[in-house]
């Protein structure tokens, strides 16, 4: 108990008070002569239940400098809860004398709480505390601001703080730029500073960077005047370092695996480690994982080949690395990384050894180690779904403070995030590759060399986003030299889209060999869509595997007469481009895709003038720089405006001047010259419907033949001739027509008549006299068949022309 703010009361050896001090009278209401000469129980009554008599204060049974606590009745007569203390003095003339100490019990207490807490933060509290004068350098630090400074505290006495702490920084923004500064402030206008961000390293551990939190506040006497500033610091390096990994992973998650691209997400996961982490780093992918295959498991013996998909450093040539991006990487046997991947575990090497087997194995990674004061060495595996994919490799050498087995637990979860994003891109790829193949391997592979018409084409596929489309073109062999073009497209994207595409390609060509006009082609591929349509939907109800639709163009062009009939199943209108006047989109009616069902479809003929072009496209060609409809139309008749250009030269200028560098869309297009026959290649005859016209159309084939010197085929092109004018005759009805057609290959014989009964070819039976009539005609021929049209049909069938092939009159 402090005696400067006792009430002091002396006594004698009779118990008489003898001395009464100022702080007493104030304490208890009684004046020194009051109190002088009286007993002390007179004056100190008791009130109530006190834990030491007052007795006892004389006697000297109470135990000495022990507070004890009476309650005492004041002058005035309310009672009054005193603290009291007693001392004996040594021996006087007089007799002993005793003192005793009286303070009001809760003073008391307030004081002690006081004189605690002074004592705990100056010996025992975390918190650093550091006074600074007012020449704000040091004056007083508590044990905790000590531990901080090497050495006696006496030769840090009269410091500033930034001398104190050389080369730190300041994290917090809106505040002066030193902390001398911010103090000085304080000391000046008297507010608070809290919460400060303070970044250095301090004298007793200048190796490892850390964080504070420093709050200011200015010290003053009871009449304000300011005495110095006073400091309190918490280290919250750990906290600063958690708060700084929970951001860092937050930004891997969103700059990692950012696009389905595999090369991409590498490079990604590489622009995270450097330099936050690491100093250098280093992505190495099997081989499986790179080409789309299913990489080893651990423990399944080898781990197969590496490859550097990407590696960054803190210098731009990047000293360390030993194998450039896309190269094989060959670590050693024992190496952390070959260790990594057999065991899927990660390698923390935080004082790298350059004695070390592995170092000593590979002789030009450790001649760079050595160059550049690699230290520090990690290696963590890339590891999704239960299998290893490659490893990361990270090195310190700039950065002095090694690797920590938090920094390893901060990488592995980089590290897994980022393997998650590398095998989506592989699986993505493998399965990108595949539709990609199978799309490809649906569409013609070249187009065939035709006689009527040459074709020229591009296929673009779609941005590796979108996903592979559903776009096919075809260039198609028909009956009496006629062609067939179609370009189509399936809504959707994806290996089922392609898988589709190829079934209707498919149903096209099935389609046209039996010679169907372009409208009832349309509405049996109509059909076809619808039943696959219901297959999908019972398969998969959602509908989301479903086949939604597909557009369709398809015209046939006929050389002999120069006409062209489209139609089209919601499809953009063929372009015919002119020689001497601007592109024209045709007329043909627009009929609703395939799927839609119920709705006729419609054909429209067109005359075909000579140099002129054909152009079929998909709806991606005009859509793909991203304007309208109309925009597009305008840009490909641009494109096509000099139709007399070759079609390879007129597809390059579409591609260029339509297509951005990746369509987001697949693209198909289809260009075609057609080719009219010289009407010398052409010979028509009208038979009259009687038995006698046989050998009349015999003697014109081979009128005709000698004419255009094929003397080799007279006998097998009279033969068919004559055994299809028999039939015509026998089992159909007039009138009947020969037509000998001529190309730079083939040699067509056509005969027409006005039944529209189906041919078929059976096996005669020895007896039979007859029967044998389309048999003949299909071992003489190369190939032949029968074309419908409004009026009956047409039986036709080809020979090859036996080569040297003679020139064709233009």
């Amino acid at each position: 108990m402090r005696s400067t703010s006792a009430a002091t009361v002396m006594l004698d050896h009779r118990g008489l008070i003898a001395g009464w001090s100022p702080a007493a009278e104030r304490l208890l209401g009684y004046r020194a002569p009051e109190a002088l000469g009286r007993p002390v129980d007179t004056v100190l009554s008791r009130a109530a239940g006190p834990e030491v008599e007052v007795e006892d204060w004389l006697t000297g049974d109470c135990t000495p400098h022990r507070v004890h606590f009476v309650t005492l009745r004041h002058r005035s007569g309310h009672l009054l809860r005193v603290a009291v203390d007693r001392c004996r003095l040594p021996d006087t003339v007089a007799g002993p004398i005793t003192l005793l100490l009286l303070a009001d019990a809760e003073r008391l207490t307030e004081w002690q709480l006081r004189q605690a807490i002074a004592h705990g933060v100056a010996t025992q509290s975390p918190v650093a505390l550091t006074v600074y004068g007012i020449d704000l350098r040091v004056a007083w630090a508590n044990h905790a601001a000590r531990r901080e400074l090497p050495g006696p505290f006496a030769q840090h006495v009269g410091r500033t703080k930034d001398k104190l702490y050389p080369g730190s920084q300041i994290l917090s923004g809106q505040y002066p730029p030193t902390l001398t500064q911010i103090m000085s402030t304080v000391l000046e206008s008297g507010q608070t500073v809290a919460g400060l961000h303070y970044r250095g390293r301090p004298l007793v551990d200048p190796g490892r960077e850390h964080v504070w939190s420093l709050s200011y506040y200015r010290l003053q006497d009871t009449e304000g005047r300011p005495l110095g500033v006073c400091e309190e610091s918490v280290d919250v390096t750990d906290l600063h370092r958690a708060q700084w990994r929970l951001a860092l992973l937050n930004e891997a998650s969103a700059r990692i695996g950012s696009t389905l691209d595999l090369d991409r997400t590498v490079q990604e996961l590489a622009e995270i480690l450097v330099p936050r982490i690491a100093d250098f780093t280093a992505v190495d992918l099997l081989g499986d994982a790179l080409g789309g295959r299913e990489p080893y498991a651990p423990g399944s013996g080898g781990v197969g080949d590496l490859c550097r998909v990407a590696h960054r450093s803190v210098r731009e040539d990047s000293p360390e690395a030993v194998v450039s991006p896309g190269g094989r990487v060959d670590y050693p046997a024992n190496s952390p990384q070959w260790r990594c991947l057999s065991t899927g575990v990660p390698v923390l090497n935080a004082a790298l050894d350059p004695a070390s087997p592995w170092v000593l194995d590979d002789s030009e990674r450790s001649a760079r180690m050595r160059r550049l004061g690699i230290h520090s060495h990690m290696a963590v595996p890339l590891r999704a779904r239960g299998v290893t994919m490659g490893v990361a490799t990270l090195m310190r050498w700039r950065d002095p403070v090694p690797f920590a087995p938090e920094d390893m637990l901060l990488v592995e979860e980089l590290a897994g995030r980022a393997a998650v994003c590398i095998d989506n891109a592989r699986r993505f790829n493998r399965e990108h590759k595949s539709a990609l193949t199978l799309q490809r391997s649906l569409l013609p592979q070249k187009l065939p060399t035709h006689a009527a018409v040459e074709a020229a084409y591009r296929y673009l596929p779609a941005d590796s986003e979108a996903g592979v489309g559903g776009d096919w073109f075809d260039v198609l062999p028909l009956a009496c030299g006629r062609a067939g073009l179609v370009v189509g497209d399936v809504i959707g994207h994806g290996i089922r889209a392609a898988a589709t595409m190829g079934r209707l390609r498919t149903a096209v060509h099935t389609l046209a060999d039996l010679d169907l006009p372009p409208e009832e082609l349309l509405a049996h591929l109509d059909d076809l869509v619808n039943r696959l349509a219901v297959e999908a939907e019972e398969a998969h109800p959602t509908g989301v595997l479903g086949v939604v639709g597909a557009t369709c163009l398809y015209g046939v062009y006929d050389p002999v007469i120069g006409r062209a009939t489209f139609a089209r199943a919601g499809h953009p209108p063929p372009a015919l481009a002119h020689l001497n006047k601007a592109v024209e989109y045709l007329d043909v009616p627009a009929g609703p895709p395939l799927g839609v069902g119920g709705l006729p479809f419609e054909s429209a003929e067109v005359d075909i003038p000579p140099d002129s072009v054909l152009a079929l496209y998909t709806d991606g060609l005009l859509t793909a720089s991203g304007g309208d409809t109309d925009t597009g139309l305008e840009r490909l008749s641009f494109a096509l405006a000099h139709p007399d250009r070759p079609l390879e030269e007129i597809c390059n200028i579409m591609e260029h001047t339509l297509l951005p560098d990746r369509p987001r869309d697949d693209v198909a297009f289809l260009v075609a010259r057609p080719r009219p026959l010289p009407a010398e290649n052409v010979a028509t005859w009208d038979l009259a419907f009687q038995t006698a016209s046989v050998r009349t159309a015999r003697t014109l084939t081979a009128d005709r033949l000698d004419r255009w010197q094929l003397d080799e085929l007279a006998y097998s092109a009279e033969l068919i001739v004559s055994e299809l004018v028999t039939n015509a005759i026998r089992h159909a009805q007039g009138p009947v027509q020969l037509r000998l057609i001529r190309t730079e290959n083939r040699l067509i014989c056509a005969v027409a008549d006005g039944s529209s009964t189906s041919p078929h070819m059976r096996r005669a039976t020895v007896g039979e006299e007859g029967g044998r009539g389309l048999f003949l005609v299909a071992q003489f021929g190369e190939r032949w068949g029968a074309r419908y049209s409004h009026d009956g049909k047409i039986i036709w069938a080809e020979l090859p022309l036996p080569p040297p092939w003679p020139a064709v009159p233009a």
